[in-house]
């Protein structure tokens, strides 16, 4: 220390720690009604944006007025250095911890919006999250004065040893980030796998898929086995499909005014029912004459692969209800049996005349 402190430096480092007080408290007050006007807008990078600077704008203002208050001190030269780097550690740690929430927000933001749904591809914002933790932890031990290249060395060299333990998680991991990148499997959409699993992508992180059934339950998948098992996505390329209703009439019907009929059945389903295309033209197609009846199948235009069961359900109760409207017949499985003149026994009763005579011969 130069001098004695007197009165007049406490005094002086007191208005500068609390005009860093008051600046945090303002900046906080502000950011907090910024968040009110981020909140009506439609883009969600502006609310991650202005919650993290509810963070790191206050902590910085703290710091600079400890920094101010820490200049109006006469301070010795080591004490002063070792104040400032203190804060500026401090400032790092903050500004580390904000970025990584910023970035990994935006990340998360950026996928909602091209996936166009409320689930998230985790793998991509925690490898961001740590990317940014790592660089942010490196500064600080290079602020702090401890070389930071024996340490990346080792950490190439011990990498090495860990990617050898680790071969199937980083097989899930790499299998993953193929997938997003690929864009074969993106979160909100239906799948089927050939094993049989089926759902909606609730969520892609480093080790594994997690599938919501229609059920409501959870599969658990590893990506290793998402990539490499067959799969039927019904969201791509989009989520739009049509599904088809088999139906038969009886040989007496008329199949023009049938397929008429049936026609304005389906337009007035894709109208009514929601999840159904309006836009979509009604198509029937006869294809096989039956044992008892002509067979045709009905086309439906659905908006996304959970519509199809409510659209069928309100179609084949519509197509009933008119089909017996206008006495179109569907038919029952009918069959004729003809029976020879002579004595009629059902198949256990001849099996045991038959015994009954051999056991006679053998007598």
């Amino acid at each position: 220390m130069n001098r004695a402190v007197t009165l007049d430096d406490w005094m002086m480092a007191g208005i500068a720690l609390a005009a860093g007080l008051v600046a945090a408290f303002l900046a906080r007050a502000l950011l907090r009604w910024l968040a009110k006007h981020a909140e009506r807008t439609a883009w969600t990078g502006d609310d991650v944006i202005v919650d993290a600077l509810r963070t790191v704008v206050p902590w910085a203002a703290i710091a600079a007025g400890a920094a101010a208050a820490a200049a109006v001190l006469p301070l010795t030269h080591t004490v002063d250095g070792n104040v400032h780097r203190t804060l500026k550690v401090l400032l790092i740690f903050v500004v580390t911890l904000t970025a990584a929430r910023v970035v990994s927000g935006l990340v998360r933001s950026v996928i909602q919006a091209r996936s166009g749904v409320a689930g998230s591809a985790s793998i991509f914002v925690n490898i961001t999250r740590v990317l940014v933790l790592a660089i942010g932890f490196l500064v600080m031990l290079q602020t702090l004065g401890i070389s930071i290249a024996p340490l990346l060395t080792a950490l190439g060299v011990g990498g090495l040893a860990v990617a050898l333990a680790l071969q199937d998680t980083l097989a899930n991991l790499f299998a993953g980030i193929h997938i997003l990148a690929a864009k074969t499997v993106q979160p909100g959409d239906y799948i089927q796998l050939s094993s049989g699993e089926e759902g909606y992508v609730v969520d892609i992180n480093w080790r594994q898929t997690t599938v919501r059934q229609l059920s409501n339950n959870r599969v658990v998948i590893p990506n290793g086995q998402l990539a490499s098992t067959n799969m039927t996505n019904f969201s791509r390329p989009e989520q739009r499909l049509t599904v088809l209703v088999q139906v038969g009439v009886s040989y007496d019907s008329d199949l023009e005014y049938v397929e008429e009929v049936t026609k304005e059945v389906v337009a007035e389903t894709m109208a009514a029912v929601t999840g159904a295309l309006p836009e979509h033209e009604p198509a029937v197609r006869f294809h096989t004459f039956g044992d008892s009846s002509i067979n045709f199948t009905v086309i439906l235009g659905v908006g996304e692969f959970s519509d199809q069961f409510r659209i069928k359900h309100e179609f084949v109760k519509r197509l009933h209800r008119r089909f017996r409207a206008e006495n179109i017949e569907i038919p029952f499985p009918m069959r004729t049996v003809t029976v020879q003149p002579g004595q009629v026994s059902i198949p256990q009763q001849r099996n045991q005349e038959a015994k009954n005579a051999a056991v006679a011969g053998l007598d």
